[in-house]
């Protein structure tokens, strides 16, 4: 009896120390997986942001071209040279509203390979990793950062007018190339500008080169590529590339990209509504042409 009951008391032993071991070689569960991103800390790095400004550049030049290209097809033999080729391009209006329209599908593409790098295949949230708040903005900070920058555009289109660039050519070719650029200009650009440069450009350089780099290097990059559509107007330029720097300031200040959108929107509806309604006012609303050369769309 002794003896079974000294075995008895071995065994519960020997099955204590099993489960104490089981217990202690049991994995602990790992910390889960971050399934959030903030606006200065995303999930993207510098090259991936260049990547998807690069693609943005190239569909906007290469997408309208395909547009373009079946039309120009229908033309050989009557166009002489390249210069007039160049000349046809900018004031055909069929030609013209052809470029306008490709612009349609660039947006459309450009968004969409923004969206799969921000969300990371759906792993992020786009609203949240991008800053989809007000970030403090009140409406009436968009009243006053309008106010002071059409006031200054003024001052300067006073004592440096515009001067003829490609934008104003195509603009005149139809009153259907005008209503086109005018809703693009309002419900498409706002958003796409605004996604790759205040949103996936400036959020990584910021992280990696600090703010005061970001903010040099997104409103350069930002004025740069509008070039080629408003030279030689160099006062639309600088207005451009003032443009540039208060929308990456409010980024900076506010930490959102919302509060961008929406005063980039404001401020492009404003000038579609005076491309539209031109016709309609005083001639002495606009020294020259209406202030369409500031509308920054086609990029």
């Amino acid at each position: 009896m002794e003896l079974a009951a000294l075995f008895a008391k071995l065994s519960n032993v020997e099955e204590t120390n099993q489960f104490d071991g089981d217990a202690i070689s049991t994995p602990q569960p790992t910390d889960k997986k971050q399934i959030h991103s903030t606006p200065n800390d995303p999930p993207w790095n510098i090259w991936m942001a260049v990547g998807v400004w690069v693609f943005s550049v190239l569909a906007i030049v290469i997408i309208p071209s395909i547009f373009l290209l079946p039309y120009l097809l229908t033309l050989r033999g009557h166009v002489a040279d390249n210069a007039q080729l160049v000349e046809f391009i900018k004031s055909d209006p069929t030609a013209v509203f052809l470029q306008i329209i490709g612009i349609m599908p660039a947006h459309i593409f450009t968004i969409l390979i923004a969206w799969l790098v921000i969300t990371r295949m759906r792993t992020f949230s786009f609203r949240q990793t991008l800053g989809w708040r007000s970030g403090g903005m009140a409406w009436w900070h968009y009243i006053a950062i309008l106010f002071v920058f059409f006031a200054l555009a003024a001052l300067v289109g006073n004592y440096f007018p515009e001067q003829e660039n490609d934008l104003i050519r195509m603009l005149r070719s139809s009153r259907s190339a005008v209503f086109i650029v005018a809703f693009m200009a309002t419900f498409t650009a706002p958003l796409v500008e605004e996604v790759v440069y205040r949103g996936v450009l400036y959020s990584a350089i910021q992280r990696t080169l600090g703010i005061p780099i970001a903010v040099i290097i997104v409103t350069l990059l930002f004025a740069v590529v509008h070039v080629p559509q408003y030279y030689p107007s160099f006062s639309t330029i600088f207005l451009l590339t003032l443009l540039s720097l208060i929308l990456t300031l409010v980024r900076v200040r506010t930490n959102n990209l919302l509060p961008c959108v929406i005063l980039h929107t404001i401020f492009n509806g404003f000038q579609s509504m005076l491309l539209i309604f031109e016709p309609y006012l005083p001639k002495t609303v606009f020294s020259t042409e209406p202030s369409a050369t500031i509308l920054q769309l086609l990029k």
